[in-house]
């Protein structure tokens, strides 16, 4: 399957719906008949966990344990860290030990192609491969966007979360222009909408009008549900917690 494609989910400000889309985008795919990786490649694990891996300081082998040798060049087995989930998707889970790893980062050689290195020794098996990133633009998100075909960027209709995507279109055309020159972003994933609040309508129109012209913006939009919520804390995705629900139909 080397036509496989690599997508990042990214922003900078947490909290907006970024390991609730990695978990349901992934399902919905395996469901589709895809075979499908996520990496969670955020030291809080918040990926790790909501796919019911809640002690992820236990695993023996997540991915900071593969970056880590690919930086001091050891042989990689990428396949022994790579958790099978029971919804048919594939985790390489992540721990806190990925945060001692973004230090370690700064002084590799080849600093910034770390997690593609890791990602092409299984890319093959895979029709897509959905990388969770921090909600930070440190060197583990360079690296997940130098290893990416392309970007999905959630984000909330609040003030603060559409001021922040500025910021990150640039480290996107920043990357593009350095060091991957084939990334290209999807679009922009409004998550938690309450479709019948203005602030919502007014903060979605504004990202329209600011960004539609050279970015697509989604029309499909994820709204705001305590289930979803809800399915996080039980390691499930969507689909297993709310099958019929609003969210399950918008990620489908």
């Amino acid at each position: 399957m080397s036509n496989c494609k690599v997508i990042a989910l990214t922003n900078q400000k947490g909290g907006i719906g970024k390991t609730t889309t990695a978990v349901n985008l992934g399902v919905t795919l395996a469901q589709q008949g895809k075979k499908v990786l996520l990496i969670d490649a955020d030291a809080q694990a918040n990926l790790t966990m909501s796919l019911g891996y809640s002690r992820p300081d236990d695993l023996p082998d997540t991915l900071s344990t593969i970056m880590q040798d690919i930086i001091d060049d050891k042989p990689v087995d990428v396949s022994k860290s790579i958790l099978h989930h029971d919804e048919g998707v594939d985790l390489l889970p992540s721990n806190i030990e990925l945060s001692g790893l973004e230090v370690r980062l700064i002084n590799a050689i080849s600093r910034e192609s770390v997690l593609k290195t890791c990602i092409n020794e299984v890319k093959k098996k895979y029709d897509t491969v959905l990388v969770d990133c921090m909600p930070s633009l440190g060197m583990l998100t360079i690296n997940a966007l130098a290893a990416a075909d392309s970007v999905v960027i959630p984000t909330q209709p609040h003030y603060l979360s559409a001021k922040g995507l500025e910021l990150l279109l640039r480290s996107v055309s920043k990357v593009k222009r350095q060091i991957n020159p084939h990334l290209r972003i999807d679009g922009i994933l409004m998550t938690m909408v309450m479709p019948r609040t203005n602030i919502s309508k007014e903060i979605t129109a504004t990202v329209k009008s600011a960004y539609g012209q050279r970015i697509k913006v989604f029309e499909a939009q994820i709204p705001h549900s305590i289930r979803a919520v809800e399915a996080t804390a039980e390691g499930k995705s969507i689909f297993a917690y709310d099958k019929g629900g609003k969210v399950a139909a918008a990620y489908e």
